[in-house]
């Protein structure tokens, strides 16, 4: 009698966690927005912006990539060919370091609830690019959920435009709408080798990838003294790089394994609704009317889009 008890508890305790990863690590995810606009305060650049992140953020990939590669080395996992290894090193630059660095560019300029709405049109970017790149057609239900999320994302591009300066708003959208693309380019390229590497192998060496080309990018800008900031600049860089970065990839790892991505992505909506606070919070950014609109519209256009009977993105978004 009891067996079947603690069965069914078993199961409801790890689909509560799984909820609990998923949520927890999309806030954690869009919070990253808020910790950017805060470093920026220093007066730094993205370049060093982004190779402080990196480099609070390399030991932790490092030791995972260095577990990966020992499983493999004793047969445990597919050992990876000279053209899967090429193909990693092409995704982590594309999806991790030049995402980013666009992403960061432009959160210069545009209000921290606009950027994370920009990069949650991802998965309508993939739906458009699967249909022109694979010749896969867009079903009706797709065309209302990116009719949906790119008239929310233009409500808030509309009030942003309104209240700061026209075209530093429309240079940082560009930024953060090309960060977008380059993910949505990334996902559908790494949708085969995921199936093969692992999604934890993919991440941990594409996220390596991208350390050591942000890391190298910073060295050839700028001399190393730059390396010598305000406390404040390696107290933030330290929670971007664990908090916003490290913590949240792995809790998403954990809540696919619990929940199943199509689950965990839709619990992925909550970062946008999160930054929006978040923002006011921290940032005193004002919520109107407007950006409640905004943000509606696109939590409905994704939820719609993840509805269907769509591929499921890798774990592992850090959207940047």
């Amino acid at each position: 009698m009891n067996r079947p008890a603690r069965s069914w508890s078993s199961a409801f305790s790890s689909r509560s966690l799984g909820f609990f990863l998923a949520t927890l690590g999309a806030v954690l995810f869009a919070a990253k927005a808020i910790v950017v606009k805060l470093t920026y305060q220093y007066g730094i650049d993205a370049v060093t912006l982004i190779a402080f992140r990196m480099l609070f953020a390399m030991p932790f990939f490092a030791a995972v990539a260095w577990r990966e590669a020992h499983r493999a080395a004793r047969g445990e996992l597919p050992v990876l060919s000279v053209r899967e290894r090429i193909q990693l090193c092409v995704l982590g630059l594309l999806g991790y370091y030049f995402s980013s660095f666009l992403d960061f560019l432009g959160l210069r300029y545009v209000s921290a609830s606009l950027e994370r709405l920009i990069l949650f049109l991802s998965p309508t970017m993939v739906v458009l690019l699967s249909a022109w790149w694979l010749k896969r057609p867009v079903s009706p239900r797709q065309w209302v959920a990116m009719v949906a999320s790119y008239l929310g994302v233009i409500l808030v591009f509309a009030q942003d435009l309104a209240r700061g300066a026209g075209s530093h708003v429309a240079l940082g959208a560009l930024f953060i709408f090309g960060s977008a693309l380059s993910y949505a380019v990334y996902l559908i390229c790494s949708g085969e080798l995921v199936k093969r590497v692992g999604a934890t192998r993919l991440v941990a060496y594409a996220m390596l990838v991208s350390c050591v080309a942000c890391v190298v990018q910073f060295f050839l800008v700028h001399p190393p003294s730059m390396l010598v900031q305000p406390t404040g600049v390696y107290a933030y860089s330290f929670v971007h790089a664990t908090l916003n970065t490290v913590v949240p990839v792995f809790m998403l790892m954990w809540a696919v394994a619990l929940i199943g991505a199509p689950t965990a992505s839709l619990l992925g909506m909550m970062g946008p609704v999160s930054v929006l606070f978040l923002a006011a919070w921290l940032l005193d950014e004002p919520i109107t009317a407007w950006q409640l609109a905004g943000t509606a519209l696109v939590l409905c256009g994704v939820f719609v889009l993840m509805g269907g009977r769509g591929r499921p993105a890798p774990a592992g978004r850090s959207t940047g």
